[in-house]
């Protein structure tokens, strides 16, 4: 726990809005993918079935696309962004690996490993000084 109070005073200490808008659009981004599954299923069914049969598809579908937009408005807001990156990070890293297990395509990837790296940083990082986080704290 002081592992993260300390983080969380080195991140107010050295924020900038460039890096609020990164967390805004890495949110919106993992929003806008969540959609993305609940309006195309078949994309995502086309990605799980080069899996092989897969018997569980459609809770898988279903737990991917509300993580997504979920943890996506939490992480726009800046509302228990460490939470909800943990909670995307499995999924991002399943999406790395289908690349390599399934049908290789580079568009997918680069944009997972993108996901994921800036995921890891604010993991490490957090939610920043313009955040809900920030104001509730400052609410004490």
């Amino acid at each position: 726990m002081a592992t993260i109070r300390e983080l969380n005073k080195w991140a107010n200490a050295h924020t900038s809005l460039p890096i609020d808008l990164l967390r805004i659009a890495l949110g919106i981004f993992l929003f806008l993918k969540g959609v993305s599954f609940i309006t195309d299923k078949k994309y995502l069914h086309e990605i799980l079935s080069s899996l092989g049969n897969f018997g569980s598809e459609m809770l898988l579908i279903h737990y991917v696309a509300m993580a997504h937009m979920a943890g996506g408005v939490m992480i726009i807001i800046g509302f228990l962004t460490r939470w909800s990156i943990w909670v995307q990070l499995p999924i991002i890293i399943s999406a790395i690996l289908i690349n390599f297990i399934g049908e290789f395509n580079l568009a997918n990837l680069t944009q997972s490993i993108l996901a994921f790296v800036v995921c890891l940083f604010f993991l490490f990082y957090g939610s920043g000084k313009h955040s809900a986080d920030y104001y509730l704290k400052m609410e004490k």
